[in-house]
């Protein structure tokens, strides 16, 4: 796995791009399927913009964007934001309330109904 720190119009200390990249993985714990993280920080006088990006399997990306005045405080907050999505995301994956999947049972009252008609005309 991947983790892509770019900054625009300033530099950050090395010490906060190894915070960056450590943090960063622990999205990986939650999600076995990423493939890349691209975090963005912006600079624009006193303001910080920190913009994370999760690639999962090249199929699905999940993005946060936060602004803030410290660099390290507004990636806290924008990894923070990102486990939220990240676990959303993994729960909306899984139904936990069925056992089959919806398709199947979606299906189900279309076949019940079309018995019942089947029935009703021949008698």
């Amino acid at each position: 796995m991947q983790v892509a720190i770019t900054c625009r119009h300033g530099s950050i200390s090395q010490e906060l791009r190894e915070y960056i990249a450590r943090k960063s993985e622990k999205v990986v714990r939650y999600l076995g399927e990423v493939s890349e993280i691209g975090v963005t920080l912006e600079f624009e006088g006193e303001r910080s913009d920190v913009e994370m990006l999760v690639e999962i399997e090249g199929y699905h990306t999940i993005v946060a964007h936060v602004e803030g005045e410290d660099a390290k405080a507004t990636f806290d907050r924008t990894l923070a934001k990102m486990e939220k999505q990240v676990h959303r995301y993994k729960e909306k994956s899984r139904d936990h309330r069925r056992s089959k999947p919806v398709s199947e049972v979606a299906r189900l009252p279309e076949d019940d109904v079309d018995a019942d008609s089947d029935t009703e005309v021949a008698g």
